[in-house]
């Protein structure tokens, strides 16, 4: 696939990869115009369960490119309504990203930053280097934040660390990264993609029915109240157990082996 984002599948797991490693695989309106088109056919690819999200090279991505030529950026002072529109587009790429259907995990080497953060921050597990380095920037380059970075930290981590990450933004190693609760885990750079397609390969293993709706579950327990979230939580627990993924489930316990599990 040209451009600056790519896709390879191996069984279960699809892995796209930012490919901009001249400019630290920097973003730009461009790149997300490549990498929606890559989530919207991996979305509707029903035998992928798990989506690895990784940057060519040994950085993740430094987010924006403040050098580069203003005809590529998102943001370009031509309008404040053409560049609204621009953003507005690459906002739906990163909530789509957010919201596929399948358990997304980011694999970040080096530098991870403004909205390559933030991008991180939308998958459902971030798994680093030892030699990644976070920082969310956008104040020191006078913005107030974009694809949806503060929305996500505050959610993930709280009110009160959101603020001092992005109020006195400065460089976090991955160590003091998964301290804080930002990555899930912390791999040395040779065994990062290792680690990372092996998480994905036991979800691979599991119900695609179970694991796609314990996503929805996830995602509408953050946005809905209780009261809504539990009307849709019963409607899925209960397409869940009249599925063949649940009675085989019961007969591989039952007869202690592993489940074959078939997504329906």
């Amino acid at each position: 696939m040209p451009g600056q984002v790519h896709v390879a599948f191996e069984g279960t797991t699809a892995t796209v990869t930012l490919d901009n490693p001249g400019r630290r695989n920097a973003v730009s309106f461009a790149l997300f115009q490549d990498l929606h088109s890559v989530i919207t056919e991996v979305s509707h690819s029903p035998e992928v369960q798990a989506v690895i999200v990784t940057g060519q090279g040994t950085d993740f991505s430094v987010g924006a490119d403040l050098a580069a030529a203003p005809e590529s950026r998102t943001l370009r002072r031509d309008s404040v309504a053409a560049d609204t529109a621009r953003l507005r587009q690459v906002s739906t790429a990163l909530l789509d990203f957010h919201r596929m259907p399948q358990i997304t995990i980011a694999a970040i080497d080096g530098a991870c930053a403004g909205a390559g953060l933030s991008l991180a921050a939308a998958a459902d597990f971030r798994i680093a280097s030892d030699r990644a380095v976070f920082n969310t920037a956008f104040v020191n380059a006078g913005l107030s934040g974009d694809l949806g970075g503060v929305w996500l930290i505050n959610n993930m981590l709280g009110a009160a660390r959101a603020r001092e990450l992005f109020l006195a933004p400065e460089k976090l190693s991955a160590s003091r990264a998964q301290q804080l609760g930002l990555v899930t885990a912390v791999e040395s750079p040779e065994s990062l993609h290792h680690t990372a397609r092996e998480l994905a390969g036991r979800l691979g293993a599991l119900s695609p029915l179970a694991l796609r709706a314990m996503k929805q579950n996830l995602l509408q327990s953050s946005l809905t109240p209780l009261s809504d979230y539990l009307l849709a939580e019963v409607d899925r627990m209960v397409q869940c157990f009249h599925s063949d993924d649940s009675r085989e489930a019961a007969e591989a316990f039952l007869h202690k082996r592993r489940p074959a599990f078939t997504g329906r």
